[in-house]
């Protein structure tokens, strides 16, 4: 009986970790497809970059809570009308002048420089908000691209597998019209060789899709076994007219929109050091015992009186400055709509060229092929199915190109409004 306890004891263990990877694999099997709209989803919840543009978010406005306010004040003290020559030298009641003073001192900036603070502060604020929003655009399409990636290699894959069966067809006909004595050993050994070609260009397809993965992974972390459908990438979220008219609301514009805003503040603080500070001081003076104390109020005023030296080269730089900031951003409003231009001929072009590979050419292509095996089966020659099926591959391969850079170019274009997110995509 000890013995049958000491078995299950040991058994226990061992059929719990069989239970725990069980679990696992369910689990791993259970996964639902990852649709793009939920990676892009999940990219943007796990970016550290967002955290970071957040961070500076959060800096910036710690920063506008001080901006505008008072200088801490000063304390001051120490002795007053200390007589150093006899009589009474060094002596602090020798003298009824001489004080031991303690005071307060408080510098008060001029109404318009603690104003253009202010808003320098909001306007960094604003850029800080901007450079988020551009970040999040970026992030969306890094993300979309990766799982794009992953999308196109599957789909290559596919496409190259559907193939397999007809070279290996191709392989078993060569040998049985050589065993009938009415084909020769050079087509077997050329249906052979290119039932390995397609083999080698599925490993590089299936090399190409754990690569893909691995950028996925970069920003989810374990990536499902398998993707939903892919949106359809024939059609953009926002009309293409809309995207170039609309240029400067676009996410890599905000910035440069904020930025301009800093420079004008920079430019409205350098204006208002023309406008004098003023300061307060109050001092309490400690005589002799015998005498009375004394308090004292003084203002200060500063004098801007060599502006020519000081002021208004300041002025004067932050004036170029906020100048360089403006034709900046005009030089990148244009760039912007040509880059949106661009992508919109691109995103089209390559969608004439997929519907004309997907409704015409792949259909020849794999007819010629059929046909070609047909007649060589029928006694005809290999060599007419050796270049079908070499063109069909090649054309396989080049409409899964075009389809990664229509979806590519589709997602470059589909986040620029920071509202024009695909219509099942629900961010955060």
């Amino acid at each position: 009986m000890s013995s049958i306890f000491a078995t299950r004891r040991r058994v226990a263990p061992v059929m719990a970790l069989v239970l725990l990877a069980a679990g696992a694999a369910f689990a791993q099997t259970e996964a639902p497809p990852l649709s793009l709209s939920a990676a892009v989803a999940q990219g943007v919840q796990h970016a550290p970059l967002l955290d970071a543009r957040r961070a500076d978010i959060e800096a910036t406005r710690e920063d506008a809570v001080r901006a505008g306010r008072l200088p801490d004040p000063s304390l001051t003290f120490g002795v007053s009308n200390f007589p150093v020559t006899s009589p009474g030298a060094f002596s602090l009641r020798s003298d009824g002048m001489t004080m031991r003073t303690i005071g307060v001192m408080q510098t008060i900036p001029s109404h318009a420089a603690r104003a253009a603070e202010r808003s320098l502060a909001n306007a960094q604020v604003d850029a800080a908000e901007a450079e988020r929003t551009a970040t999040g655009q970026a992030v969306r399409e890094r993300v979309a691209d990766a799982w794009i990636g992953v999308w196109a290699a599957t789909k290559q894959r596919a496409l190259l597998e559907a193939l397999r069966d007809e070279s290996n067809l191709a392989v078993r006909v060569a040998k049985a019209r050589l065993h009938g004595g009415t084909g020769n050993p050079a087509d077997v050994l050329a249906a052979q060789s290119e039932v390995l070609k397609l083999a080698n260009r599925i490993e590089a397809a299936d090399a190409d899709l754990q690569a893909a993965r691995a950028s996925l992974q970069r920003w989810l972390g374990d990536v499902p076994l398998t993707l939903a459908e892919a949106p359809d990438f024939g059609q953009l979220p926002v009309a293409p007219d809309r995207l170039e008219h609309d240029t400067d609301q676009q996410a890599p514009m905000q910035a440069w929109q904020a930025r301009e805003q800093v420079a004008d503040a920079a430019l409205a603080r350098a204006r208002a050091s023309k406008h004098p500070d003023w300061s307060v001081d109050v001092t309490y003076g400690h005589r002799a015992p015998y005498l009375s104390d004394m308090v004292m109020v003084q203002f200060g005023v500063t004098l801007p009186l060599f502006a020519r030296n000081r002021q208004d080269p300041d002025i004067s730089a932050r004036q170029a400055q906020r100048d360089a900031v403006e034709f900046a951003h005009e030089d990148a409003l244009r760039a912007q709509r040509a880059t949106v231009a661009r992508d919109i001929a691109t995103w089209q072009g390559w969608g004439r060229q997929i519907a004309r590979d997907h409704d015409t050419l792949l259909p020849l292509a794999r007819d010629r092929s059929r046909v070609a095996l047909a007649a060589y089966r029928g006694g005809g020659t290999l060599q007419p199915w050796l270049d079908a099926r070499r063109d069909e591959i090649a054309l396989r391969l080049d409409y899964t190109d075009a389809l990664v850079a229509r979806a590519r170019a589709w997602a470059a274009l589909a986040y620029l409004l920071p509202t024009s997110t695909p219509s099942s995509e629900h961010l955060p």
